[in-house]
């Protein structure tokens, strides 16, 4: 069962960008752009996260956030709010208003996931799947491990959150593209070259005497992550 996420933001680029890339890391989602729409939403079924924009229209973020707590389904579900205001006494408010965990804008989708699954992990753990298990590897993203027949295998960070993507969406081919936006967000710029760099240094650490590369190479479209037992 996907863990349902309800996306309330109001403006149409973000918004979309959200569903997307919650969608792409196995989350079910539904979108609101005011807070009528919000609280009517997740009255009809109750979110297992709630991404809330603070400004906007009919009622804002905050006072969606006061009103979800309000209402025993919702009281406990994780909010992290998500606002372009950087003051301290601003995000003391939010915080005082019921929302887990606050988020400047311009934010990086990575950081956003990481904190997506440290309040998931704490609210509803079983709907997180903290090991995953593709062929003979074993990725821990709690415990940032990695084993490979049961060797422990050690790895930078940028190449454990590559071989983390990979390990959710086995088969799937990735573009340059979609690896840069996925592993070192949208936000930061890094040539596509530099992927190339950091799949060598995965493989490397991957490599096992008598086993097969688990990195397939996808002439003129990017990478794929097979399971090899």
């Amino acid at each position: 069962m996907k863990p349902y996420v309800l996306i309330v933001e109001d403006e149409d680029a973000l918004a979309t960008l959200l569903e997307y890339n919650f969608g792409k890391e196995g989350f079910e989602t539904s979108l609101a752009s005011d807070g009528e729409e919000a609280l009517l939403l997740a009255s009809e079924r109750t979110p297992d996260l709630i991404i809330l924009d603070w400004m906007l229209p009919k009622l804002s973020g905050v006072e969606v956030c006061r009103r979800l707590r309000r209402r025993k389904e919702t009281s406990k579900t994780p909010v992290i709010m998500l606002t372009a205001r950087s003051d301290e006494t601003d995000r003391i408010t939010g915080l005082d208003f019921g929302a887990d965990d606050y988020m400047i804008k311009p934010f990086s989708m990575p950081e956003l996931f990481a904190r997506t699954r440290a309040l998931m992990r704490r609210a509803k753990p079983s709907l997180l799947e903290d090991v995953i298990r593709v062929g003979d590897i074993e990725v821990d993203s709690q415990a940032f491990r990695v084993k490979r027949d049961g060797e422990l295998i050690h790895l930078g960070p940028t190449e454990f959150r590559l071989l983390d993507h990979f390990a959710r969406h086995p088969g799937r081919v990735f573009s340059r593209e979609q690896l840069l936006d996925a592993v070192w967000g949208r936000d930061v710029y890094v040539e596509a070259r530099t992927v190339d760099v950091h799949i060598g240094r995965l493989r490397k650490a991957l490599k096992k005497s008598g086993k097969p590369d688990p990195i397939r190479t996808v002439r003129s479209a990017g990478y794929a992550f097979e399971a090899i037992e």
